[in-house]
């Protein structure tokens, strides 16, 4: 109110509320990874984080799947490792993938299918570059400037040699946990794609990780089979060695009975397979991959085995798009759990009730989400547990997105009142603007309690969380105390027997 020097009527306004509080988005994740090209209308968007919200942007600006080449080769059954993916005349075959897996695209897929909406994608490379440790973590500095990103997700990592995936996954635990302090990182498991006690895949992971900042990832356990990849998204075109695909087409046609007509007429077919350019009596590709579908069970089979590898995912991407769509139907305290998944066919390792024991409760606290399938349900996410499994504080995923969500949204709140005077008419406006702020997302079941009262406290004031020294020393101190909802993991149901009464 300025200093009155003329005679005069003077309207004065008074603000009669406080500021509000605005929720910050919950669901909004970070993918980093390599990517067909990086472009937008000429500009590269290399090593930038640019926001997207469907598949058709995806494809705009960063390019379609990868072309994942496998090799034939004959099965070495003396080979632990080695595995049968198809047969032909009593020879048995396994297919060999070429070069380094790129998960990005199909995982953009599996996270859009399940729910997902706007989120960020870091493209650090392209299909032609080999898959580097310390590429992938400058995507991950990349998302230093950006404030909107609450879900870190990498799923490129499972392309690394192990000790590079765990080092790539200890920088995503840095970035979320100790420089950020308001994103989530969702973590695959190295080689989850096979038996925990065979490969000692989730033994590995606990002891290599270490112990810094994990309340701020969760990691799934197994791999998903999933039906992201059709069949007619392949051809002979994935087959690096197309000469031993002719050899063992050969040897079927060879066999099979057939008039010799027929046989001719397919024989000069698989001829066409391995000839640039083709000429106008020749089919196309296309065409000669229908007709080789069609008259070849073994090259049926070999795409079959084929889709079956590629579609063979790190749960990662999905999981992102479950926690969108539980934020988005629920709210950030609800856990994502108990929740199933869209295109997926099954887990790759079957879980039973007493092996999640150890993955879900462990004396390392590194507690692992399972993903079981169940009968009549099909596959549910069986675990909500971050990482920092035995803090009594931390243990839940909800519990920390929900602190990060309450955090980030009254810390951005409170800067309009930096440099305002510390005095008893500024604490009772951060008061009242926390306070209309956390009774709305208690009454929408995001704390616990059956009044305000019970869910949270907001203290400021001099005497209260201030002395007269932090007031010369320009501080002001707000603290906020809220009961955050946890969820029933355990459900106990007691029976007895009772006396009879009539």
């Amino acid at each position: 109110m300025g200093q009155y020097k003329t005679p005069g009527v003077y309207i004065v306004e008074k603000n009669a509320f406080p500021n509000s509080v605005v929720e910050v988005a919950t669901a909004v994740p970070a993918f980093i990874g390599y990517t067909e090209k990086a472009s937008n209308k000429g500009k590269t968007l290399l090593n930038k984080a640019w926001r997207i919200s469907s598949m058709l942007e995806f494809n705009d600006f960063f390019g379609r799947p990868p072309k994942t080449q496998y090799e034939i080769a004959d099965f070495d059954s003396t080979n632990k490792d080695d595995e049968s993916d198809f047969s032909s005349n009593n020879k048995e075959y396994t297919l060999k993938p070429e070069g380094s897996r790129y998960y990005l695209y199909h995982s953009m897929m599996l996270f859009f299918s399940n729910g997902g909406g706007a989120c960020y994608v870091v493209s650090v490379g392209s299909y032609e570059q080999a898959i580097d440790k310390n590429i992938l973590s400058t995507g991950i500095d990349v998302l230093l400037k950006e404030q909107e990103p609450t879900m870190v997700v990498i799923p490129d990592a499972m392309s690394l040699k192990d000790s590079d995936c765990i080092a790539l996954q200890q920088d995503a635990l840095r970035h979320c946990g100790q420089v950020m302090r308001n994103r989530f990182a969702i973590l695959d498991i190295f080689n989850g794609y096979k038996e925990a006690q065979d490969s000692q895949c989730i033994e590995n992971f606990r002891n290599q990780l270490g112990t810094n900042n994990l309340d701020f990832a969760a990691a799934y356990y197994p791999w998903l089979n999933t039906s992201i990849v059709q069949a007619g998204d392949l051809s002979f075109a994935n087959i690096s060695n197309l000469d031993k695909l002719q050899e063992v087409l050969n040897e079927e046609i060879g066999t099979a009975d057939l008039d010799e007509k027929k046989k001719t007429e397919i024989t000069g077919k698989i001829k066409e397979i391995n000839v640039t350019p083709k000429t106008e009596e020749m089919s196309t590709d296309d065409d000669l991959h229908k007709i080789l579908t069609a008259v070849s069970p073994v090259y049926k089979a070999i795409i079959e085995s084929i889709k079956l590898k590629l579609n063979l995912l790190p749960p990662s991407g999905g999981m992102a798009g479950v926690y969108t769509t539980t934020d988005n139907s629920r709210g950030v305290w609800k856990a994502p759990a108990n929740v199933s998944l869209n295109a997926v066919i099954s887990p790759s390792v079957e879980i039973t009730h007493a092996q999640q024991e150890d993955l879900n409760v462990t004396t390392a606290g590194k507690s692992i989400n399972a993903i079981r399938t169940f009968i009549g349900e099909g596959t549910l996410v069986w675990g909500a547990r971050t990482l920092d499994g035995n803090s009594l504080d931390w243990r839940y995923v909800n519990v920390r997105r929900t602190m990060i969500m309450l955090e980030e949204s009254i810390k951005l709140a409170a800067k309009a009142s930096v440099f305002e005077p510390n005095v008893s008419t500024t604490w009772v406006t951060i008061r009242s603007m926390i306070s209309n702020f956390l009774t709305s997302i208690w009454k929408r079941g995001g704390l616990a309690g059956a009044s305000p009262e019970d869910a949270f406290s907001v203290f400021v004031g001099l005497g209260e969380t201030m002395t007269p020294q932090d007031i010369l020393d320009g501080v002001l101190r707000v603290t906020v105390m809220v009961a955050l909802s946890r969820p029933a993991e355990f459900i106990e149901i007691t029976f007895q027997q009772q006396m009879q009464k009539s």
